[in-house]
């Protein structure tokens, strides 16, 4: 690794756990854009930000949104903080329609322009819930002081509830230059291109509690979390084994989550001690929700 102060983290999933820890153990200022990382070795991950004495700069949009927000110095005062999500492209599908979509309809994100895995997860709203991981992680809160607020208009992308009864939002058009500019400027503000918002254009903005029987991967990252052990670590390998499966057409797109959770209940509980045991539990997962998803066929009615 070239020994740079300033690093951004953002290696799609857990392959960029191990250059993210190198960084911070060199105690650089790292700019993280992956939030798998967390899900995987959130505790692991926090110990050895603390250890060497490294920055940490959340660049997840609602991660980042909530940093903008956040009094560091009083957080005692803060109450909860809420992550907003568009709802993805299904968002007012009926669960049986879903059971048809495709990898081209899943990636066509109606607000953001993504990579297809972070999309799909969008579509799935398993984004959402490694989102929850990574806020707890990142933040520091029980995950009952995380709230997730479906916002289709995309335009306010994290709060943070005060005591006091006050809320802190952060709005903007969405347009990742945005965030990555505060990450890079930090503590500072620099210009960027990012369209600026016109409310009275914009007119309205709606929100709505997540529909957990329609997308239950909020329920299954919150049941993971609350867990604890390696449990998220096989969470997000699950997914992303399901969701390659998926983008690869061996499974349907209601295939994605029930791989996950079916991986979940597989694999036997335990500790997180060591990065061995995060890339074992990682493997472990891989290799059984592989034999999940192998050529084309849905999990529904198989033993």
């Amino acid at each position: 690794m070239r020994p740079a102060g300033w690093v951004m983290a953002g290696i799609v999933g857990a392959a960029g756990l191990a250059p993210t820890l190198a960084a911070i153990r060199r105690g650089a200022i790292v700019a993280l854009a992956n939030k798998e990382v967390l899900v995987c070795a959130g505790a692991l991950f926090m110990q050895e930000v603390a250890r060497y004495g490294a920055t940490l700069l959340p660049v997840d949009s609602e991660h980042n949104a909530i940093w903008q927000c956040f009094d560091l110095e009083r957080v005692d005062t803060i109450e909860r903080i809420i992550l907003t999500a568009s709802g993805g492209p299904f968002r007012e599908w009926g669960f049986e329609d879903m059971r048809a979509v495709t990898p081209k309809e899943a990636v066509a994100h109606p607000n953001w322009s993504m990579g297809a895995k972070i999309s799909v997860d969008s579509a799935t709203m398993m984004n959402k819930g490694l989102e929850l991981i990574e806020a707890h992680h990142l933040f520091q809160l029980p995950v009952e002081r995380v709230e997730i607020v479906v916002h289709p208009q995309s335009i306010v992308h994290g709060a943070v509830v005060y005591r006091d009864g006050s809320v802190l939002a952060q709005l903007g058009s969405p347009d990742m230059r945005t965030p990555i500019a505060y990450a890079l400027a930090w503590p500072d503000r620099i210009e960027t291109p990012a369209k600026r918002l016109d409310l009275a254009a914009i007119g309205r903005l709606t929100f709505e509690l997540p529909d957990e029987h329609r997308f239950p991967a909020l329920r299954v990252a919150r049941e993971a979390l609350l867990r604890g052990g390696g449990c998220p670590t096989v969470l997000n390998a699950a997914n992303e084994t399901a969701v390659h499966a998926f983008l690869e057409q061996r499974i349907g797109f209601l295939d994605i989550v029930e791989t996950v959770e079916r991986t979940l209940e597989a694999i036997p509980e335990g500790e997180l001690e060591s990065l061995d045991d995060v890339y074992n539990f990682d493997r472990t997962a891989r290799e059984f929700a592989a034999g999940l998803s192998g050529p084309r066929k849905s999990l529904r009615g198989t033993a």
